[in-house]
């Protein structure tokens, strides 16, 4: 892991979860990066984050993406609950031997119902989200639940998979058939700290028209009614076409050079009564086609070469890759300890 990497993952808080993943006591979410396993665990009502580390052998508690059930080593039978280790047969260790015994915990906060976890955050949640935390609270309170998981291991550097999630001037050839037929034109991008709000109208007659008329179904009062993206600083995408599902997209650093964690939740809005069966296929067409976007964007970064320097004060950006050049500004200038743009 460079030295950068070890500065984002510990000096800032990090979006992974919306808070219907861990309604249920005892869901657990676990998403890799380079520390690990992070495991975000409902414990008895509480929601909590750890390593996925038994503090005892080392074996994992959960091994499963996501699920419901108890923080449990298999190992020895060691496990978390209510906010404590619990020992099997503790009363047999020497005196004192398990004082120190603890998971290791990590800080966690809510925007709205977005779940963030921070190592040492180097200041509040509020002060680095800025301008973006008011509309993130907003659409957070959208969304009912969960209707897919997609992670995989990208094969690229998480610099290159975010700036490629950053630009769309290759959405024409690379989603020909996925992406493309929105007929993307710029509205707006607005910046809040770190954090880059973008918002495209629809132009394609044709599918704007059949989204228009899912309108009825959705109770998405306020919802943009177009594409809207939010680059949440430094590892995290949240995206959604008014609003009726929202795409919450981590690209977790790898402690493996030139690779990634993947991982993108299909989180669909909430659904006007009796609807429920009627956007079904929608939804569940909006997940394939997510993962077909997913899949073409790996497959293009997987191409970009493990020589080409992403820290060259050389490189060159087109006007539509601007919120690329300002990440990379921004990068620059943490890596040379200057103020940032």
């Amino acid at each position: 892991m460079s030295p950068l990497d070890a500065t984002l993952l510990n000096g800032f808080w990090h979006l992974v979860a919306h808070r219907s993943e861990l309604a249920e006591p005892g869901a657990f979410l676990r998403l890799d990066w380079a520390l690990g396993d992070l495991v975000l665990h409902n414990d008895e009502g509480q929601i909590v984050a750890f390593d996925n580390v038994c503090p005892h052998r080392g074996g994992r508690f959960f091994v499963e993406d996501h699920g419901v059930g108890r923080a449990i080593c298999p190992y020895h039978g060691w496990s978390y609950r209510g906010g404590q280790v619990r020992v099997p047969l503790a009363k047999t260790f020497p005196p004192g031997a398990l004082d120190k015994v603890a998971l290791r915990r990590f800080q966690t906060a809510w925007c709205g119902d977005f779940l963030f976890v921070g190592i040492a955050p180097a200041q509040t949640l509020e002060a680095q989200l800025a301008g973006a935390f008011a509309p993130l609270a907003k659409v957070s309170g959208h969304i009912a639940g969960r209707r897919d998981f997609n992670a995989f291991a990208f094969q690229a550097d998480w610099r290159v998979a975010v700036e490629n999630a950053l630009e769309t001037d290759h959405v024409n050839a690379v989603h020909p058939h996925t992406l493309a037929q929105l007929g993307l034109k710029e509205e707006a991008t607005v910046h809040d700290g770190l954090n880059v709000t973008y918002t495209g109208h629809v132009t394609d007659s044709r599918t704007l028209r059949g989204l228009k008329t899912l309108s009825r179904f959705f109770d998405v009062d306020g919802a943009y009614p177009g594409y809207w993206t939010i680059y949440v600083f430094p590892f995290a995408m949240v995206s959604s076409t008014f609003g009726y599902s929202y795409s919450l997209q981590t690209f977790l650093p790898s402690a493996t050079p030139r690779r990634s964690h993947f991982c993108s939740r299909l989180l669909a809005s909430k659904i006007k009564p009796g609807y429920e069966a009627a956007v079904a296929a929608f939804l569940d067409s909006s997940a394939r086609v997510n993962r077909q976007i997913f899949d073409e964007d790996h497959a293009i970064c997987a191409r970009v070469s493990p020589h080409y320097d992403l820290t060259s004060a050389d490189r060159v950006f087109s006007p539509g890759e601007a919120r690329v050049a300002r990440l990379h500004a921004i990068l620059t200038a943490m890596t040379q300890q200057e103020d940032l743009p």
